[in-house]
C-alpha cells in the first residue's frame, strides 16, 4: 500500500485497494473469512498506517481507514450469506446486491458476477450461469468503449438481454480507469458465453454474442468463429420446433408473516425453476426450506391462489403461497414469439388463472363458473442474474360465464390450429385434442357451452355480442375440428382406421347436436369444402331473406 501510494506521487492507493478487495471478495465467496483474527489483522493494519512516520500528515492513513472500512463492510454483508447458505435463491439475492454496490468498480463487480455463475452451476442452473457471463462480457466491453479502447459498450448486448443496460451504471473514477482489461479480455469471456450457452440450449443466442468481436477476429484472420457460428444456426434449425428442450417452468411465490420474512414479508417473486418441477416438487422445497429456518411447527402452505389478507392469517406462522404460472404474451406477441426458445427469453410478465362462483364455491356447472385473471409483471426479464425476480406490477380481470365460456373455446381452436399447422405433426397431442373435442364420452366440455349459452331459451340471457362471438368461434372449432380429423387421416397406418372412422362418426354427431343448437346448418366435409358450403349456404339465406 505505502510503494502504491508513493508511486501514485501521494495521491491515492487505488490500485492496493482494487487488489485487496478482489482478493477478500473472492475468498468470502469461496472460503468464507471474517473471524476475529481477521479483524485484528485489520486494526494492525490501521494502527501502522496511523504510526508511519513520514506518510504521517499525508492522506495515507486516511485511504488505508477507507479500505479497512469497506473491507469490513463487505464482511458484514456476507455474514449474512452464511446465515442463508442453504438458501440458494437468498444468497444470490445478498451477491447480487454485492455487486450492485461495485457499480463503480468493474472488476470487482466482476468478482461477484462470477460468484453468482458459480453457484448457479453448482445448483444445475445453466441459463443462470450463462447470463451472469454475458453481464460481464457487457461490463468489460462498456469499460473498453468508456478508455476509448473498443467501439461499443453494453448496448451491443441488448438484443441478448434487456437486463445488460444495469452494466452501463458505471462512473467515470480512477477504479474504471485502473481496470486491466483488453479486446483479448472480451474475446475471452465471449467463449465462456458461448460455453454455457450451448448447455443451456439456447443456441439462438450464439451468433449475437460474437456478433461485437467479428472485427476483432477477421483482423486476426481467424474465421474460427464463422464455423461456431455456422454450427449453432446447425443445431437451431436441428431443435428449434422439436420441443425437446426444456426451458424450465415458473412460479409465483408469495411470503407473508412479518415475524419471519421481514423483507420478504407480502412480497412475491416469480421463480424459475428447472425443466419439469412441477407444482408439489417446488412447494415441498420451499417448505423443507423454511421448516428448517423457522421450525416445521410455524410453517403452512397456503393451497390455492385466491388473493391473500395478510390481516386474517395467523401472526403465529409463517405462510407460503405457491401457484403455477405461465408466460403471458398479448396478441402481437403471440404472433412475434413463435417458437418455444422465443417464448421463454426475455420474458417478464406471466399469468394464472382463478375459479370462483358467486355463490363462494370454487367450481360450479358452466352457467354459473367465474375465473379471474391475474398477470404479473416482474422488474427484470427471464433469464436474469438471478432465479427469482420480484413481482412489480399486478392485473386482474374477471370473466363471467359466458366470457368464460369464449376464452376457453378460443383456446381450443387455437391449439388445434397450431398441432395441424406444424411442420411435423404431434399424433399422440393431436389425437388426444380430438377425443377431447369429438369423443361423445368426454365432449361434455364444448358441448356444454354450446348448450349453456347458443340454445334459443339461454342465449336470450346474455348480450347479443357476446352470444355472436361464442357461435363464430363454435363454427371455427367445427373447421378446426374437421382439419385435424384430416390430418390424422393422412398421417395414421391402417392399424388405426378403425379408429379414425369411430372419430369422423363422434365428430357427425357432434356437428348435427351443434347444428340443432345454433339453428343453423353446420357441415361435416373437409375444411375446404366446409368453408365453401357455409359461403354458399350463407348467400343463399340471405338472397332469401331479401326475397321475403
Amino acid at each position: 500500500m505505502r510503494k502504491n501510494f508513493e508511486f501514485t506521487k501521494g495521491k491515492s492507493i487505488v490500485r492496493s485497494h482494487l487488489q485487496v478487495i478482489k482478493a477478500v471478495s473472492q475468498l468470502i465467496a469461496d472460503a468464507g473469512i471474517g473471524g476475529s483474527r481477521f479483524q485484528q489483522s485489520l486494526a494492525i493494519i490501521n494502527n501502522f498506517a496511523n504510526g508511519d512516520a513520514p506518510l504521517k500528515n499525508t492522506s495515507f492513513p486516511a485511504e488505508v481507514k477507507d479500505l479497512t472500512k469497506r473491507i469490513r463492510t463487505v464482511l458484514m454483508a456476507t455474514s449474512q450469506m452464511k446465515e442463508h447458505e442453504k438458501d440458494p435463491e437468498m444468497l444470490v439475492d445478498l451477491q447480487y446486491s454485492l455487486a450492485n454496490s461495485y457499480a463503480s468498480t468493474p472488476e470487482l463487480r466482476r468478482t461477484w458476477l462470477e460468484s453468482m455463475a458459480k453457484i448457479h452451476i453448482r445448483n444445475g442452473d445453466l441459463s443462470e450461469a450463462a447470463m451472469c457471463y454475458i453481464h460481464i462480457s457487457a461490463l468489460i466491453a462498456e469499460s473498453l468503449k468508456r478508455r476509448v479502447s473498443f467501439s461499443v459498450g453494453w448496448a451491443a448486448f441488448v438484443d441478448i438481454s434487456p437486463n445488460v443496460q444495469e452494466e452501463g451504471a458505471q462512473k467515470e473514477d480512477t477504479g474504471t480507469q485502473d481496470t486491466p482489461y483488453t479486446e483479448d479480455t472480451l474475446v475471452e469471456q465471449l467463449e465462456l458465453c458461448v460455453d454455457y450457452l450451448w448447455k443451456s440450449e439456447r443456441h439462438e443466442l450464439i451468433a449475437d454474442i460474437n456478433k461485437p468481436v467479428i472485427a476483432v477476429f477477421e483482423k486476426r484472420r481467424d474465421f474460427k468463429l464463422y464455423y461456431d457460428i455456422h454450427r449453432s444456426y446447425l443445431k437451431v434449425t436441428e431443435v428449434v420446433n422439436s420441443e425437446k428442450r426444456l426451458f424450465g417452468r415458473y412460479y409465483r411465490v408469495a411470503f407473508y408473516g412479518q415475524g419471519f420474512f421481514e423483507e420478504e414479508e407480502s412480497k412475491e417473486f416469480i421463480y424459475k425453476e428447472p425443466k419439469l418441477t412441477g407444482l408439489s416438487e417446488i412447494s415441498q422445497r420451499l417448505l423443507k426450506l423454511y421448516s428448517d429456518k423457522f421450525g416445521a411447527e410455524n410453517v403452512k402452505m397456503i393451497q390455492d391462489s385466491n388473493k391473500v389478507n395478510p390481516k386474517d392469517l395467523d401472526a403465529r406462522f409463517a405462510y407460503i403461497q405457491v401457484t403455477f404460472v405461465v408466460p403471458y404474451f398479448d396478441e402481437k406477441e403471440q404472433h412475434e414469439k413463435r417458437t418455444d426458445f422465443e417464448r421463454h427469453h426475455n420474458i417478464n410478465r406471466f399469468v394464472f388463472e382463478t375459479p370462483f362462483t358467486l355463490s363462494g364455491r370454487k367450481h360450479g356447472d358452466v352457467e354459473e363458473q367465474c375465473k379471474r385473471r391475474t398477470i404479473l409483471t416482474t422488474n427484470s426479464t427471464f433469464p436474469y442474474l438471478k432465479k427469482r425476480i420480484q413481482v412489480v406490477k399486478h392485473e386482474s380481470t374477471e370473466m363471467n360465464p359466458i366470457e368464460v365460456a369464449i376464452d376457453e373455446m378460443s383456446r381450443k381452436v387455437s391449439e388445434l390450429n397450431k398441432l395441424c399447422s406444424a411442420n411435423d405433426v404431434d399424433m399422440i397431442r393431436l389425437q388426444l385434442k380430438l377425443q377431447g373435442s369429438v369423443s361423445v364420452k368426454v365432449n361434455a366440455g364444448p358441448m356444454a357451452y354450446a348448450r349453456a349459452f347458443l340454445e334459443e331459451k339461454n342465449a336470450k340471457k346474455y348480450p347479443d355480442n357476446q352470444v355472436k362471438l361464442l357461435k363464430e368461434i363454435f363454427r371455427q372449432f367445427a373447421a378446426a375440428c374437421g382439419q385435424a380429423l384430416d390430418v390424422n387421416e393422412r398421417l395414421i397406418k391402417e392399424d388405426q382406421l378403425e379408429y379414425q372412422e369411430e372419430m369422423r362418426a363422434h365428430y357427425r354427431d357432434m356437428l348435427t347436436e351443434l347444428s340443432a343448437i345454433m339453428n343453423e346448418q353446420v357441415y361435416h366435409f373437409s375444411p375446404k369444402l366446409y368453408t365453401l358450403s357455409y359461403v354458399i349456404l350463407f348467400s343463399f339465406q340471405t338472397q332469401l331473406s331479401r326475397s321475403l
